[in-house]
This record gives structure tokens, sequence and C-alpha cells, in this order.
């Protein structure tokens, strides 16, 4: 039940959406039915940017995706933390390490969603910046490849969401904004600033391209 209405409601509904009253383009992405696991980075500006990169993914991959996502901002109640995950899949985790309960710490939790099948959503900013001005990104998803250096990260560059759902603003409005993918890649380093590096630089290559 859950498959279909994410099928449902990402591969039809919020994608007819998001193309046709928003203004959002849509690249293709059935390469990643190729791929066994990956993890798809991006930058981010708005809360359009899990719906839209959901709505992207090829409907046979669909509810192997999760979005990474804040506890304290998604999972405030049990109802709230209960419709993040049903609708939108997310794997919640704390913004910080938790030595002293392991299960709770957030390498911990994404490593076991990927030991388990699960593909993941990173924005690794780790919060909503403001439109074309990237913030430096945390070493979370460099550390985790580290431990997984045989699954591909994919850069994603999205590019004006931030002006179609402004941060602070739940108000979405008509804007020419597009989602563009990059090819799948795995880390060439052991060494966290460089992985981090290498992905940053594979996003600006995106804008520049796609701008």
């Amino acid at each position: 039940m859950k498959n279909i209405i994410l099928i449902t409601a990402y591969s039809i509904l919020i994608r007819n959406f998001l193309k046709i009253i928003v203004g959002v383009k849509f690249t293709k992405t059935d390469f990643l039915k190729k791929e066994k696991q990956f993890i798809l980075i991006a930058n981010h500006n708005s809360h359009l940017d899990t719906m839209s990169i959901l709505a992207s993914l090829p409907k046979s991959v669909l509810s192997k995706v999760r979005p990474v996502a804040a506890e304290d901002h998604f999972g405030k109640t049990k109802l709230q933390t209960w419709m993040s995950n049903y609708f939108i899949n997310t794997l919640l985790i704390k913004r910080k390490s938790d030595k002293e309960n392991i299960e709770n710490d957030p390498i911990f939790k994404m490593n076991k969603a990927l030991e388990n099948g699960y593909s993941l959503i990173i924005f690794p900013e780790g919060t909503r910046g403001e439109p074309n001005q990237p913030k430096e990104f945390k070493a979370g998803v460099a550390l985790l490849l580290i431990k997984n250096p045989n699954i591909p990260y994919v850069p994603i560059y999205l590019k004006s969401m931030g002006k179609a759902m402004p941060k602070g603003d739940s108000l979405i409005v008509p804007h020419e904004s597009a989602i563009f993918y990059g090819s799948p890649n795995k880390i060439a380093s052991v060494k966290v600033e460089e992985i981090l590096a290498q992905m940053k630089t594979e996003i600006e290559e995106l804008k520049l391209k796609f701008e």
C-alpha cells in the first residue's frame, strides 16, 4: 500500500503539479534503474527540493529511496514522524552525533538504511541556504561513503527551487526551475575534505553547465 501511495503521489500527482503549475523541468533518470544502490546529493534551498527529487525518480526505485531529514524539524510529534515516514519515506536523524547511544547516531542510522538495501537523498549543506549562495558541506555524507566506498553517489543541481518556494515561506509560486543529474561516481579518496571538495565541484559544474 505504501509503495502504491508513493508512486501515485510523486510519479503522478506531485510531478504533474510541479511540472505544470510551478514550472519545474525534469530530466531523464532511467539510468538510476541500473544502479543497485546510490546516494543522491544536491544543493538545498527549498522544501520543494525533496519533493522534486522524489518526483523525478523512476517508479521502480521510488520506494527504495529515503530522504534524510532532521528529526527535530520533521519528527516533532509522533503523528508528524509517522506522516514523514509514510508519505515521504524519510529517514529521520539527529543533527549531531550521539556517541552514548549509537543507535541514535546519524551515521549509524544512515549506514543501517544502506545495509537494509535503501538508497538515500542527502543534502550535504545540512540545511536550506539562500538561492545561489552555497553553504559549506558537512562531513556526514563523506563519512558515510568512506564506510560504503562501493556505493556510488549521484550529484544533483537544483536550479531556482529557492525562488519557487523561498526559505521561511510556505507559499509556492510559479517560477521556472529545474533538476539536473550528473553521472554516478565513487569516492576517489578516504579523506573527508577531498571527498566533499569532489562533490562540491561536480555540483558546481552542473550549475555552470545548465545556468
